[in-house]
């Protein structure tokens, strides 16, 4: 008996033969074998489709828990267009996407340079009047070769023209600064590279006019048919409007009627004078004719109208056939178009609520070799990779995106009800009702403002999430309602917003390890199909999030162990998150009342101790997370505290028991040496920065004084040079004239020794400046000529040299001579002065 193959092509055949032989299977036995063989393989086939399938939904179910539909709602609602909200909502449900982490980082790059579009103001993406819906359609109607719809026409030449109006804004852009091309990078490559064929544009307007219609001039049939159409219609009005002012008695009650395109008369009574054809008529609402002159018109309109419309349909099939053409490209820019306002909606929402670019990172990567490009706060920062490679998980100051919106709507509201109200007591005051009435309004104004107060005081506690490399699974402890669900509910939508290009709502750039899946097992989920109790439910969420999770997920886990007896529950929980640690995935986050699981901390490197801080003095959570410590029981002292008995307070001490007492002593004051240890550091860092400040001012006075000194060591030097040189001239002076009186024999009378001086002086210049050209340019030399009282002065200055002014006590440079007023212009310091010839001495 052969075997029997089903659903299997003959290449599948020949593929298990080719298997079978290679197994040595005999010939002989091949009903025996072959059969076994295949029903393994298909056994095989159906165990991986019930895995993925598995697998599918576990991951469904832990992004219901987390909300994580309700943020891609509110991500696609910044969109522009409807494909565009579409498109947004498929790319951030699909439980697969993205599914590697070079998807992810180019999903965050395409959000960066969407940001700094955004902050540039001129690249905005402004689909407004873009109906891109429309477009589609016109592409799907040019692939069946259909005509088009003159509004498709329409929608088609505004995403064209919006296209070419963005490029050019671009290259203006770049024009202006060549680094916002990488800066808006790849986003510039997707803009550069659609094709926009300005002729299709040009003849859509010369053929479709701006209210959708077809032109006259876009055909003569057509412009001939519409004419003749005109014609037709006035002749008929003409007919109808005679007709009815020879109906003089009745001409109130008769008016002109359109009827599936024909002219009628409607009359109100049951006799006319015209004939004609009745069409409808009825009780209370008159009679509907169609006058017997006016059917053959009537009858040439609709032919006419006929031709109109199939004139039409050649204008928009010629016009659909030239868009074949450039089809490709057009259904290019589509998808472009609608890719851009994807981004543009991620990078909207991340900037509306305040996010900052997260840095992620591959969990095998904990050296920090691995570069990541990144744009933090909208610039450029450099390649940064594991900026505090201390950290698995650095989520400084981050908030829940659904309570922050929430919050924000909530307080929206708040102040429009308060501007509604101020509306409405204004409108009661203008229209003077009564003072009651007024101040029940009043009321109600106040509340409404002191509503917005309180919201506007009332923000979200963002959380600080700080998780060492070394630490495998975090244990939170805590009050109810004190915060840990929505702290592993953060944690997960962090994950899955920076896996999917979104920026992280923390106050700086997060480090997140790329997680290839999130598992969360959060509330109280009982499956009624299965007859699954709400313990049971749990159990079987939690059996498949350790099936399918691998050494790159997240697990996030919701009052472990809870539901049952709590010592089983204890031990369970105690189980199942050593299993975790040892071979689960990366990160376990578990929150638990269970004080066991507090203890694994102290046994087990991989763990690590939080809780929620509670404010016992006015008995309510914080909301803030205390690290490295475990929770404690607050029921009974927050009991002691609300008045309960005091008999019944001790006795469930002591029923609570010494120990467990004398734990939570231990972890009072651990909890105390928290706290002062944080303290202490806060003050440590407020002097670290005042004397990182003070080192900072003490390098710059001393730049100042060292700089101060150099100036002053060059001005003595030039001033000690100055005196030099006139000391040097002074002397050489001296030195020429007792040389030159030494030489004469005689004793020549007063004026004549003077000439004779002064003459030898000129000799001794000359000679010395054919010998020392160079020092006689930089020397100044000082012309001392004693001269008696009684002879008058008949030597002047020369220019440039040096006197002495005696009424400052200072020398002074010539800068000019004037012999016959016996004047001399000199310069002492910074000031020019005119002076006599007798005012000073040379």
């Amino acid at each position: 008996m052969a075997p029997v193959f089903v659903g299997h092509s003959s290449n599948s055949i020949s593929m298990f033969k080719s298997v079978v032989s290679t197994l040595h299977i005999r010939t002989t036995t091949p009903t025996c074998n072959f059969p076994f063989f295949c029903s393994s393989l298909s056994l095989s086939l159906s165990t991986e489709n019930n895995n993925n399938k598995s697998s599918w939904r576990v991951v469904s179910e832990s992004l219901r828990v987390l909300e994580w539909d309700k943020l891609c709602n509110s991500v696609s609602s910044f969109a522009r267009t409807s494909l565009g909200r579409q498109a947004t909502l498929t790319q951030l449900s699909s439980t697969n996407n993205p599914t590697s982490y070079q998807h992810s980082l180019s999903l965050l790059d395409e959000t960066n340079a969407a940001v700094e579009m955004i902050k540039h103001g001129a690249c905005n993406l402004d689909l407004t009047g873009v109906h891109l819906h429309l477009v589609q359609s016109a592409i799907q109607h040019a692939r069946r070769t259909l005509p088009l719809d003159p509004n498709q026409a329409l929608s088609l030449v505004s995403l064209l023209e919006f296209s070419h109006n963005l490029q050019l804004t671009l290259k203006s852009a770049i024009k202006e600064d060549s680094d916002w091309y990488t800066r808006f990078m790849p986003l510039t490559h997707l803009i550069m590279e659609m094709v926009v064929n300005r002729s299709l544009i040009k003849l859509i307007r010369q053929v479709i006019d701006e209210d959708g219609s077809v032109k006259d001039s876009a055909s003569p049939a057509l412009k001939q048919s519409r004419d003749k159409v005109r014609m037709l219609e006035k002749k008929l009005y003409q007919l109808m409007d005679r007709l009815i002012r020879d109906e003089n008695s009745e001409a109130s009650l008769l008016e002109v009627s359109n009827i599936d395109g024909r002219w009628c008369i409607k009359s109100g009574v049951d006799q006319m004078s015209f004939k004609g054809l009745l069409l409808s008529s009825g009780s209370g609402k008159g009679n509907i004719v169609e006058p017997l002159s006016a059917v053959p018109l009537n009858d040439e309109l609709q032919q006419a109208r006929a031709l109109v419309a199939k004139a039409e349909e050649e204008v928009l099939l010629i016009l659909t056939e030239k868009i074949q053409v450039d089809l490709d490209d057009i259904e290019k820019i589509l998808n472009s178009v609608i890719q851009l306002d994807v981004i543009n909606a991620r990078a909207t929402y991340s900037l509306s609520f305040g996010g900052t670019c997260p840095c992620i990172f591959l969990p095998e990567d904990k050296d920090g070799s691995f570069t990541h490009e990144a744009r933090a706060s909208g610039t450029l920062t450099s390649k940064v990779s594991h900026p505090k490679n201390e950290w698995t998980l650095y989520l400084p100051k981050a908030y829940h995106p659904l309570l922050l919106q929430q919050h924000r709507q909530n307080l929206q509201k708040a102040r429009k009800d308060v501007k509604n109200a101020t509306a409405e007591i204004r409108r009661r005051k203008l229209q003077g009702e009564s003072v009651t009435q007024k101040g029940e309004r009043d009321i109600n104004l106040s509340s409404l403002e002191m509503q917005v107060t309180a919201l506007e005081h009332a923000q979200p506690v963002p959380v600080d999430l700080y998780i060492a490399q070394k630490t495998r699974v975090l244990v939170i402890t805590g009050p109810n309602t004190g915060g840990k669900t929505i702290c592993l509910k953060t944690v997960g939508l962090a994950a899955m917003m920076a896996k999917s290009g979104l920026y992280v709502l923390s106050s700086e750039s997060a480090q997140i390890p790329w997680f290839d899946s999130v598992f969360a097992d959060i509330g109280d989920e009982q499956s009624l199909s299965q007859s699954l109790s709400t313990f049971s439910g749990h159990l079987k969420q939690i059996s498949d999030i350790q099936s399918h999770s691998t050494r790159q997920s997240l697990v996030l886990l919701d009052e472990v162990g809870a539901g049952t007896n709590p010592l089983e529950g204890a031990a369970l929980g105690l189980s199942l998150l050593e299993s975790f640690a040892r071979s689960g995935a990366l990160l376990t986050i578990a929150t638990t009342h269970h004080g066991e699981l507090k203890t694994l901390k102290y046994s087990d490197d991989a763990f690590e101790n939080a809780c929620m801080e509670f404010d016992e003095v006015n008995l309510r959570p914080t909301y803030k997370i205390l690290w490295g410590v475990p929770g404690r029981s607050n029921a009974i002292n927050i009991a002691e505290r609300l008045g309960l008995p005091n008999t019944v307070v001790e006795n469930a001490r002591q029923l609570y028991g010494a120990a467990s007492a004398e734990i939570n002593e231990v972890i009072l004051d651990m909890e105390k040496s928290k706290q002062d240890f944080h303290e202490l550091l806060h003050e440590a860092r407020h002097f670290l920065t005042l004397s990182r400040d003070l080192h900072k001012n003490l390098l710059i006075t001393r730049r100042k004084i060292m700089e101060h000194g150099t100036t002053q060591r060059y001005r003595k030097m030039q001033e000690v040079s100055e005196a030099a040189a006139i000391a040097r001239s002074f002397v050489h002076k001296r030195v020429r004239q007792r040389r030159a009186s030494a030489v004469k024999p005689s004793q020549p009378t007063a004026v004549g020794k003077r000439q004779h001086i002064m003459a030898n002086d000129a000799q001794k210049n000359a000679v010395e400046n054919r010998e020392h050209p160079t020092t006689r340019r930089n020397s100044s030399p000082v012309k001392v000529i004693k001269q008696s009282p009684t002879v008058k002065r008949n030597v002047l200055p020369e220019v440039g040299d040096l006197v002495h002014v005696s009424s400052f006590g200072k020398k002074a440079t010539v800068l000019r001579v004037e012999p016959s007023k016996e004047e001399i212009l000199v310069q002492v310091g910074n000031m020019k002065l005119k002076l006599k010839l007798k005012d000073v001495e040379t």
